[in-house]
């Protein structure tokens, strides 16, 4: 069996963004997956001036480019810019999204989120244990 590769998408401009990120690469991990987690792997957490952004640029679309899955981090009142692109440019890839959004802050009866980043998931969870279980069945069933 080929070892699943995960981008996991998220805010990380400060130490509990990061702090719940890396709580999402640990848990796809521990369900057997490779990882690549921006602000570790990437240049996001060496970036020190606007030279890098183009080299950011174009290693998380590199990193999506390989990745099987995306595990997105969409709390918050309104996703993060950042990772609504990287979910819109893996959606066009054809690639697995999952979303988790823990928040108990709701926009509408009928809507967790915003619509379009909604039905770009293949699955929304709720929970860390419940992103544990989806984990560990999808990569069971792949």
């Amino acid at each position: 069996m080929t070892q699943l590769n995960a981008y996991i998408a998220g805010p990380l401009f400060n130490e509990g963004e990061r702090w719940f990120d890396e709580q999402l690469e640990q848990i796809a991990r521990e369900a057997g997956m490779t990882t690549f987690l921006p602000h570790r792997d990437g240049k996001e957490g060496q970036m020190k001036n606007a030279d890098n952004i183009p080299r950011i640029f174009a290693e998380d679309c590199d990193a999506i480019d390989r990745c099987d899955i995306i595990i997105a981090n969409l709390n918050g009142i309104t996703t993060d810019d950042g990772t609504a692109w990287e979910m819109g440019y893996a959606y066009a890839k054809g690639k697995h999204i999952v979303g988790i959004y823990t928040d108990w802050r709701l926009q509408f009866t009928h809507q967790t989120i915003n619509l379009m980043i909604e039905c770009s998931l293949n699955k929304l969870v709720r929970s860390l244990d419940e992103l544990r279980d989806y984990l560990a069945d999808y990569v069971a069933h792949d």
